[in-house]
């Protein structure tokens, strides 16, 4: 049977045929990974030195302890003029759990850092299928851990950093908040979760309508778990910290923002996740954005929909670290 699915917004649309011109053809495959791994050393845009340099942000690449006694390259930005302790974010990148770097999409973290004073550290966890589950979010835990521990040198306040991820990195990012709540910390004042890859089990509506002319597929979506959790995937003895989405107890997590498109793979476990998180009485908001495949508002920033999720993402930062 061939399932009806909700039709892309007509700006995102045209976008989207252009995109995927430019996109290497069909599913994700170990292959496509490989040539995705190779350019990922190219330059980014809105992360060139000069857009830096006239946003008044310094970038400092360092290297730092993970899981098992490993190390990861990392980056951090701040403000030029940063004196004082202030808010921390920790972004983890996307890529199916099996590509990107840490510099992918966290341009989308500069406007706080000029606004709000922030410091932002990303790392280059681990990847799949290379390193397979638990080492992407160990990594990123042992790297939350190593913010909180560095806060005073980097200018943090311990007690105040926000994690923040997109796909893969949403779902990286669910799974190190609760990693911190289990463990004790660090703290969190918030998890802001874009477009999050959360729920392995493929047994989602959403997840049967997007099989071809998107972004991130039903396939592409099932070699990604797959690569993470092998023989694993699908099964019961996949943990919460891989796929965020098995959760039952959601208690105690930070307030959390949420948001997907209503045409794309993970719609329906990104409101079911929401949903969980006021069941525990967490502070969570959810948005699901008409017409939006996968990363829209990254690949597409100036679509009116996409103007529109972004201005609401910070508007949720604003009142979640605006104050400190």
């Amino acid at each position: 049977m061939t399932l009806t699915r909700p039709p892309h917004d007509p700006e995102l649309g045209a976008a989207l045929d252009v995109l995927l011109e430019s996109l290497p053809p069909g599913d994700m495959t170990m292959e496509t990974v490989i040539a995705m791994r190779d350019e990922s050393g190219s330059p980014l845009p809105g992360i060139e030195p000069e857009m830096l340099e006239s946003m008044g942000i310094v970038r400092t690449d360092i290297v730092i302890p993970v899981s098992d006694g490993a190390e990861a390259k990392a980056t951090i930005f701040k403000r030029a003029d940063h004196t004082d302790t202030g808010t921390g974010i920790y972004y983890v990148h996307g890529g199916g759990m099996v590509s990107g770097h840490r510099l992918l999409g966290v341009d989308v973290c500069l406007p706080w850092i000029v606004e709000y004073d922030a410091v932002v550290l990303t790392i280059d966890y681990r990847l799949a299928p290379e390193f397979p589950d638990p080492y992407p979010v160990e990594d990123s835990y042992a790297g939350l851990a190593w913010m909180a521990e560095h806060a005073e040198e980097l200018g943090v306040d311990p007690e105040s950093i926000l994690i923040a991820g997109a796909s893969a990195g949403g779902g990286v990012s669910a799974g190190t908040a609760l990693l911190a709540r289990d463990r004790k910390g660090p703290n969190l004042i918030g998890q802001l979760l874009v477009c999050p890859m959360i729920d392995d089990r493929d047994s989602t509506v959403s997840s049967t309508q997007f099989t071809d002319n998107t972004t991130w597929s039903r396939d592409s979506n099932r070699f990604g778990w797959s690569s993470l959790l092998g023989d694993r995937v699908g099964t019961e003895d996949v943990s919460i910290y891989a796929a965020p989405a098995r959760a039952t107890e959601l208690s105690g997590l930070p307030p959390t923002y949420i948001d997907c498109g209503n045409a794309e793979v993970f719609r329906d476990e990104d409101v079911a996740y929401a949903t969980k998180l006021w069941e525990a009485g967490v502070d969570a908001e959810l948005h699901v954005w008409a017409g939006g495949f996968h990363g829209f508002d990254m690949m597409a920033p100036h679509a009116a929909v996409s103007r529109a999720s972004i201005a609401a993402r910070n508007s949720w930062v604003a009142r979640i670290i605006g104050d400190r």
